[in-house]
Formats: C-alpha cells, structure tokens, sequence
C-alpha cells in the first residue's frame, strides 16, 4: 500500500427522521460500530476517526476503538452541511498539527453491510487502478430507462422509445451505495467533490446495499444484514 490514508466517519448529533440515528442500536449494537469495526479489521488505515459535534457519539466512537481528536464546528454540524466540507475541515485540522495524509477514505455512519475485505478490495483498485479515487455502486433493480413519469394526473413513459425494448438490451445504470468515498487528498481538495473526474467503482450486490432514511428503510436493513449473515454462515 502506497502511502498514508486516513478513515473519516463522519456523525454528527442531529438528525430528523431517525432521532439519534448514528448510534441507535442496529441488531444490537449502535450503528456507527460497525463502520468503526471495518474500518479497523480492514487495516488499510493510519488512522480511524469520527468527525462529530456530539459528546455523546463521540464517548461510543472512542469505546469502539476511533480516535476523536477534535469535535467539528457548529458551521459544519447543521442540515446544510455539506460532506466534502466536512472532510476538508478535519483534514486541515490535521495538517494544524502537521499531519498529512495521502489519502482519506469518508466512511457514513450508517453502513452496516460495509466490510473490512470491501475497504481493502478498494484500496487496492485505487492503486492498480492508478485512480483518484473509488465510489461502491449497485446496479438498479429495475431499468429506470423504462420510468414513468406523471402529466396532468396521467402515467406516461419518460422514454417512450424505450417502452419495448427488453431489459437486457438496455445499458445497466448503476447508483451509488452511500457507503464510502476513497479519495486521493491532492484532488479532492482540488475539485472538492465526493467523486472526482477519475473514480473507479466497486460494485456491490443489491443485499449488501440499503439507504436507510426512514424507520422502514431501518427495519428492512436488519432484515437484510441478517440474511446476509445467514447466508454466510451456510456457505461456510
């Protein structure tokens, strides 16, 4: 591995629709452990850090084995904040106390089917690769070539050249995972942006992967972590 890296989870204490979501137990444990479990096992890190503004989440980052070296600012704690602000916040920070890093992997909070063998499968694109940086993704489950759209109360297709074509004839179109972004440091402060111009992807199969807004999304994430883990231990 070439370099040094750096894992940012980045929780911050409010949230609207999930109250305390970042540490809300998921199948047991707070949901931010299992980004923090990864990241550890996946050995591909420097350093494993939570960016947070909550006293509370930070106590729990720090039990699990994060390093907590500063709070964020209240400027970057609020609904608007915008996450590659956040990261060059913490990476500034950093170089404050003459710490630099080559790269740095933003890790959410809320990705319990990310794993340490995910991360090291990533790192090591990102170096074969020679890319700046590398995005998980997963092919949507149904052709959105095929969507429909509304007008006037009526359903009519967005694409209506595409209304008989078969699914397998039409170009896959993937979406991200909203798990992680591995970035090289250099472009990212350059173009200050989650996905930079030469990001490869990882890509992930649709039980590894659910957003998790409401507390719906929430309850059929367990559902999924635990087949997933099911499974596993029948392969095994």
């Amino acid at each position: 591995m070439e370099g040094t890296c750096l894992a940012v989870i980045t929780a911050r204490g409010g949230s609207k629709r999930i109250p305390r979501k970042n540490i809300k137990l998921f199948c047991g444990k707070p949901i931010i452990e299992y980004s923090i479990e990864a990241a550890l096992d996946s050995g591909v890190f420097q350093e494993v850090m939570v960016s947070t503004d909550d006293e509370e989440i930070a106590r729990i980052a720090k039990n699990a084995g994060a390093m907590v070296p500063f709070l964020r600012s209240k400027e970057n704690s609020g609904d608007m904040a915008m996450t590659h602000e956040v990261l060059i916040e913490v990476l500034r920070q950093y170089q404050e106390q003459g710490i630099q890093f080559d790269k740095v992997c933003c890790i959410y909070p809320t990705a319990p089917f990310l794993t340490a063998e995910k991360l090291q499968e990533s790192m090591e694109k990102l170096e074969q690769a020679q890319a700046d940086g590398v995005v998980p993704v997963v092919r949507y489950s149904f052709p959105p070539q095929r969507c429909f759209v509304m007008e006037a109360g009526l359903v009519e297709y967005k694409w209506p050249e595409n209304r008989l074509k078969r699914s397998q004839d039409l170009e896959p179109w993937y979406h991200d995972c909203g798990q992680f972004y591995l970035m090289r440091v250099e472009p990212f402060l350059q173009q200050k942006s989650m996905v930079l111009q030469k990001t490869v992807p990882v890509i992930m199969d649709e039980i590894e992967v659910q957003d998790i807004d409401t507390l719906e999304d929430w309850r059929l994430a367990e559902v999924k972590y635990k087949l997933m883990h099911q499974k596993e231990g029948e392969r095994q």
